[in-house]
């Protein structure tokens, strides 16, 4: 396990904002810009160019004065806020079977973390989630330290925002956004899922049967942090799932989100026919007291609806919905994650471990989007958020799948009024399904979409979805790309200071600062790259397709430079 990590941007460097609410310090990534130089009158001209300050989802791993050690985890941010609480208490044990099985076996050691960090829940009576401070009206740090990191240096540029630790409080209180924020994860940034804020971005990793193990895992977890990753789903359905988790949860500066499910399964060695609902809440306490931050649970999926999937064209495709609908055909029995809801919010709440909830019914295809089965289950959405909200549980919905353009817009307004405006989370959606190496894309142009009409995250897709697991460089591909379709929809929706990266990058093309267009960019790398491909240096003072004599930018300037001196001649 190689130990030393570091995330480096070019021209970039980690700086923080204080909070006036809370001792609390906010890091962002600044950008620093080259001159700008003018010919003026035969005379080279230089005039500054500002910081541009951006959301930066890589933690400590980008801070010049840390060295992060992944043997040792990140800084434990969190555990001072959640300690002046009063409200939560350090166990003794692990209350997990499984997770104190695991613990003795020796074959194991080697792969284990090497600390180990005991679990802390609520004390008897308490409500420790961020919607029951909320709704008591306390702004808790992690609500500040919201507000101040999506606002990034708005109030010293002098632009407008709503976005106050007072209307985080109100909206997380409304149950219309969700701070992820496990007491047992107090590595992680606190950040939003909600309409009002940036949209975020969700990715997954994970082993499966076939390949990879806990070191690439780790590896694509930190670096999907660095190309803008706001969440990370384990996914892992492979080998030693919990010591890969403990490994990606202690090393992660995002939440971590899981399908518990998937694990169960493991433990009955992938005979569905065996999961009882003892082994899937064993599942929850270990993964609660290990730190995840929310869980997707496929609850809305009844046995009635699949009759309504078996005339699909391609069924039921989420690897969660098929689990539970085999299990509810071979049982004869409603779907044990409906019946068992109200005890899973009730365990939830005691961690802070927020819902996701599944969408099991997610059309995998064209031909079954918008149909019976899948607005059957949000209709079921619906009524389940209002049994987490009684519980002061964080809940927030997950969306489909593969939708045309033309009916996406009937899935947000669908989902807002039957589920009370609890934030939307999408894979995609997928606008086409001729385009098998290149989803990456034609999900993307559908989170897009679906994102400026409202939903809060976008779970990317890679390119090798429908063919491989991804690998690095996938990740990379998949968070930049949906990095792209989140911005323009924060740009769609007017979010406070959006444009200003746009501008200063546009400003940096029209100045031919080559650099600064490069390390103004959501990937500098692979910019830079294409510009050297075409054998420029990074002086050229000509467009790279139009050339010198071409260039419309040069021609512009040509002709104001001639405007400005005959002004000044005339004067």
């Amino acid at each position: 396990m190689k130990s030393k990590h570091n995330i480096s941007y070019p021209n970039s460097h980690k700086v923080y904002k204080k909070g006036k609410l809370h001792n609390i310090k906010v890091g962002m990534r600044a950008i620093s810009q080259l001159d700008t130089i003018k010919i003026v009158n035969g005379e080279k001209v230089h005039s500054s160019n500002p910081l541009i300050y951006v959301y930066d989802t890589s933690g400590a791993y980008s801070d010049k004065n840390q060295q992060v050690d992944i043997t040792q985890g990140l800084p434990r941010i969190k555990s001072q806020w959640i300690k002046d609480r009063e409200d939560t208490l350090k166990l003794e044990k692990f209350s997990s079977k499984y997770s104190n099985e695991r613990l003795k076996k020796k074959e194991l050691e080697a792969l284990r973390f090497p600390l180990v960090h005991l679990p802390q829940k609520a004390k008897k009576g308490k409500r420790i989630t961020q919607v029951a401070y909320a709704q008591n009206g306390i702004i808790t740090p992690e609500m500040e330290y919201v507000a101040i990191r999506e606002n990034l240096n708005n109030e010293e540029l002098g632009i407008a925002t709503y976005i106050t630790p007072e209307f985080v409080r109100s909206e997380v209180a409304a149950g219309r956004a969700v701070i992820p924020s496990n007491i047992n994860h107090p590595e992680a940034e606190p950040m939003i899922i909600g309409s009002q804020f940036s949209c975020k971005v969700n990715t997954n990793i994970g082993n499966s049967a076939l390949s990879s193990g806990i070191d690439e895992e780790v590896e694509k977890a930190i670096w999907s942090c660095k190309w803008g990753g706001d969440t990370l789903m384990d996914l892992s359905t492979g080998e030693h799932i919990h010591e890969t988790r403990e490994w990606i949860i202690r090393n992660s500066p995002v939440p971590v989100g899981t399908v518990p499910l998937y694990q169960a399964i493991e433990k009955v060695e992938g005979k569905i026919e065996n999961l009882t609902w003892d082994i899937f809440y064993d599942t929850l306490v270990e993964q609660c007291e290990q730190g995840v931050d929310y869980f997707t649970i496929h609850a809305a999926l009844l046995k009635e609806h699949i009759a309504y999937a078996d005339q699909r064209l391609t069924g039921i495709v989420s690897r969660g919905g098929s689990l539970i609908a085999n299990w509810m055909e071979i049982h004869n029995k409603e779907n044990l994650f409906y019946t068992h809801f109200d005890e899973i919010c009730s365990l939830l709440n005691q961690y802070d471990v927020a819902i996701s909830l599944g969408d099991g019914l997610r059309p995998g295809s064209i031909s079954d989007a918008n149909d019976k089965a899948q607005f059957a289950e949000l209709e079921v959405s619906g009524e389940l958020v209002q049994k987490a909200r009684k519980k002061q549980v964080q809940i927030f919905v997950e969306g489909p799948g593969h939708v045309p353009l033309h009916k996406i817009k009937e899935n947000m307004t669908k989902q807002e009024q039957l589920c009370d405006g609890a934030p939307f989370y999408t894979l995609g959606p997928l606008t086409t399904d001729i385009a098998p190496a290149y989803d990456h894309i034609t999900s993307a142009i559908g989170a897009a979409q679906i994102a400026w009409q409202g939903t809060a995250m976008i779970c990317y897709v890679t390119p090798k979805e429908h063919l491989a697991l991804p690998n690095r460089d996938d990740v990379r591909t998949g968070v930049v790309t949906y990095k792209i379709a989140a911005h323009v929809a924060d740009l769609a929706k007017g979010h406070p200071g959006a444009q200003i990266r746009d501008n200063a990058l546009s400003k940096a093309r029209f100045d031919f600062r080559w650099k600064d267009q490069f390390n103004l960019s959501l990937d500098p790398e692979k910019a830079m790259e294409y510009y050297q491909s075409g054998r420029l240096d990074e002086n050229s003072d000509h467009c790279t397709m139009c050339g010198p004599h071409f260039c419309a930018m040069k021609l512009t300037q040509e002709r104001q430079s001639c405007k400005l001196k005959t002004k000044k001649d005339e004067l």
